[in-house]
């Protein structure tokens, strides 16, 4: 295995020198990750038979599913792009909102989504013949389980100066530098579990209509009420992001490219855009080498 069971935490031999926080009711067990997978593949928990967990979060994709949007029961579609489950365990809240506090109370949440998985968790319980909290604690470890790492830049920053590329180097100084990206993509994850307002929600009015702008989904604003958290989404992990397009929570930007591009441009005005958004300036070649480094950050992935 790629990883090493101990009471209450997991130790990850990937190049991320980190442990993983592990509730002290749900400790690991390799019983309890097997039995999280098997959960996580079976379709038995949605109403149709038609979708397990795996559905939207396949493992040959980083587990996301390259989808615009989240596809559920009878091909009813979410609000949302799937988010890939890669190092969760280290999160400190979940879904692209931050709705959730655990991951034991997340994994539940899709069973229960009418366009999702659209059961009970009665129901789901009975179909798999297992308690809610079972079912819970298992996919929770199954998930804490899904990791990332060893990746080119990992083995980089760990002494090999020749496991990335000039390129890719160039990419590494722009992504510290000039780009900005560590404001948000911080740390061994990439990510500061944050949430932040790109402008990717906010739609402009159509000329002449009269009205003002507005968010085609106000994000977090939805969980918290706090003006301050209009349009604003989770920051996503860049581990294995070259095998997650599409971007962003909507799905809108199709390739890093343009997710590139759109940094550049300083993401999308309106009135809560966060504070460390502006133009960039970055030359062609600048854009194709950060492009090339955020590559390199695919590496080694647990299933």
């Amino acid at each position: 295995m790629l990883l090493l069971l101990l009471t209450g935490v997991l130790v990850i031999p990937l190049g991320l020198d980190l442990y993983i926080p592990v509730p002290v009711e749900n400790p690991v067990t390799s019983e309890k990750i097997d039995l999280g997978r098997r959960l996580f593949f079976d379709r038995r928990l949605s109403r149709d038979g038609s979708v397990a967990c795996a559905s939207c979060h396949n493992p040959d994709r980083a587990f996301s599913d390259g989808r615009r949007v989240a596809i559920g029961v009878f091909m009813r579609a979410g609000r949302r792009n799937a988010p890939a489950l890669i190092n969760r365990g280290y999160g400190r809240s979940f879904f692209r909102d931050g709705r959730a506090a655990t991951l034991e109370e997340q994994v539940l949440k899709p069973i229960q989504d009418a366009n999702e998985m659209d059961m009970t968790l009665a129901e789901a319980s009975a179909r798999v013949r297992l308690p809610v909290e079972d079912i819970s604690r298992a996919l929770a470890t199954y998930v804490r389980s899904i990791l990332s790492g060893n990746s080119r830049f990992d083995r980089y920053i760990s002494g090999n100066r020749r496991a990335l590329s000039r390129e890719e180097q160039t990419g590494l100084q722009i992504f510290r530098g000039k780009g900005n990206c560590t404001a948000c993509h911080v740390g061994p994850t990439f990510t500061d579990e944050q949430f932040h307002n790109t402008g990717v929600a906010w739609h402009e009015p159509s000329p002449g209509s009269g009205t003002g702008g507005s968010f085609a989904d106000e994000g977090r604003f939805v969980i918290t009420r706090s003006a301050t958290d209009r349009g604003a989404f989770k920051t996503p992990t860049l581990r294995e992001v070259a095998r997650t397009a599409p971007y962003m929570h909507d799905g809108s930007i199709a390739t890093l490219s343009d997710v590139i591009e759109f940094y550049d441009r300083g993401g999308r005005a309106n009135p809560f855009l966060d504070a460390e958004l502006r133009p960039l300036a970055l030359t062609d070649p600048e854009k194709r080498a950060l492009a090339a480094f955020l590559r390199a950050l695919s590496g080694t992935m647990t299933r």
